[in-house]
């Protein structure tokens, strides 16, 4: 059963997932890393094909890696589709919050297809996505102040403790 990471855009999902994998010795995967590899950048994805298709493409990728013995990161969005919120009942979610001020550091000058609007659609999004992220997860760590060592940390602690 995987261990998956959900959480708004910017709440380090990819950077505590890269460091819980390796302590608990076992492969990392980013969903959008993954479609960026088949697929090529998101942003041309949605300009290209928009966000529906783009969508399509997230699921699949969630499928895939929802099968392997991993610790998984999901795109912020990914959690929209039913089906995937179906398939997190079986698996082990952790969701990484983190709070709008300090998300306006990390997201700075970054291509985010759904962030032209800058912070304020951040919030936005995040609003409507956070009853989503809550209802889902096992545990919540906020990643707003703390170091993400200490967070990842604690999740390995979480992990093994459920085991």
């Amino acid at each position: 059963m995987p261990l998956v990471f959900i959480g708004p855009m910017a709440a380090g999902k990819t950077k505590i997932g890269r460091r819980v994998a390796k302590s608990l010795e076992v492969p990392f995967i980013d969903t959008d890393h993954r479609i960026v590899a088949l697929h090529g950048p998101i942003t041309d994805i949605f300009a290209q094909h928009g966000e529906e298709h783009f969508r399509v493409l997230e699921r699949q990728a969630v499928v895939q890696a929802l099968t392997e013995q991993a610790v998984v990161s999901l795109g912020g969005g990914a959690v929209l589709d039913a089906e995937t919120q179906a398939d997190l009942a079986g698996c082990s979610v952790v969701y990484l919050s983190v709070s709008a001020r300090a998300v306006g550091a990390r997201i700075g000058g970054a291509k985010r297809p759904l962030l032209t609007g800058g912070i304020a659609d951040w919030k936005r999004i995040y609003g409507l996505r956070r009853p989503i992220y809550e209802a889902l997860a096992g545990i919540r760590f906020d990643t707003s102040h703390r170091p993400l060592d200490a967070i990842a940390d604690d999740v390995v602690k979480w992990t093994k403790k459920r085991s």
